[in-house]
């Protein structure tokens, strides 16, 4: 069996573009040459990996599952690259993290401070996802490292739990809403809301169940971050759903009140994934040690 990886590279970019001229380009190969290697390919697996037709190709089953592995190697070479680089020219060493919006607004900055002031070797890229592009990116291999709600992960992704996430609702604490201890979202019907831009990932989620319910939400304002968001409705401006972690932080300063949201989505355990911490590259499997450390000094019990 004779391949390599100019080969995966190329079969990846044929599966990406579901083209084999597509992929030849991306590849930066000749037609002729791309054309013969995808069938050298076939030859070595002894089986079919793509179907050929008018508007493309399409995967077989096996084509599928070469391309799992094939992502899987690629991104192994590329960490081997990036460690033995740094170790070669001093530059620092880059992890790559996807994280959704209350884990990079209230979980995160804290942990990642102690893990940059003691590494001082290693950057930290954070990137905001919501929690099912942040699954399917770990899944297929495209991300190493991610924050996610743990509903949203499929069952071959590994994760531990990093704190749980419940989403709360505010109102001011003179509002219609201020007496009550729990309520159903569906409660919330044709009141306003102050909210999160629409680009930020919570405020999909929150958006999406909305809709589920058959409820448009009224939104006045949309803000960048919990803490205005808080302050507008400390003013009267409507009622938001935040994470309880921050509205528990602005209650201490803003004349706020919480109200605890019954349904099931308003309830999430926050994971650290990846598909294989044991593949991770050294820099990421220090971060991942010492976020499992943190979730540790989280739990009730262990000095919070």
């Amino acid at each position: 069996m004779r391949f390599d990886l100019v080969d995966l590279q190329l079969f990846i970019a044929v599966a990406d573009s579901r083209s084999i001229t597509g992929g030849a380009d991306r590849a930066h190969l000749a037609l002729a040459s791309a054309s013969e290697r995808i069938k050298g390919l076939e030859a070595a697996f002894g089986v079919t990996l793509l179907k050929r037709g008018r508007r493309g190709v399409e995967l077989t089953a096996a084509g599928e599952s070469l391309l799992d592995h094939a992502r899987l190697v690629m991104h192994n070479v590329e960490a081997m690259r990036g460690d033995l680089a740094r170790f070669a020219s001093g530059v620092r060493a880059s992890v790559h993290l996807l994280a959704n919006t209350v884990g990079l607004a209230e979980h995160l900055p804290k942990a990642l401070a102690a893990f940059l002031r003691d590494n001082s070797d290693i950057n930290v890229d954070v990137e905001e996802r919501e929690s099912i592009d942040i699954a399917a990116a770990i899944a297929s291999g495209a991300a190493e490292l991610g924050f996610a709600a743990e509903h949203a992960l499929p069952d071959n992704v590994e994760r531990f739990v990093f704190g749980e996430d419940r989403l709360v609702l505010v109102t001011a604490r003179r509002g219609a809403f201020a007496t009550r201890r729990q309520i159903d979202f569906q409660e919330v019907a044709g009141h306003d809301f102050v909210g999160l831009t629409q680009a930020t990932a919570l405020q999909l989620h929150i958006a999406k169940y909305a809709a589920r319910l058959g409820l448009r939400l009224h939104v006045r304002a949309r803000l960048r971050d919990f803490d205005a968001i808080c302050q507008m409705v400390a003013s009267g401006v409507g009622i938001a759903v935040v994470p309880e972690a921050a509205a528990r932080r602005c209650r201490r300063a803003m004349p706020i009140a919480t109200v605890r949201i019954r349904d099931q989505w308003a309830n999430r355990k926050l994971v650290i994934c990846a598909r294989s911490f044991r593949t991770l590259p050294r820099p990421a499997k220090l971060l991942v040690d010492h976020l499992r450390q943190a979730a540790v000094s989280l739990r009730p019990g262990n000095g919070r």
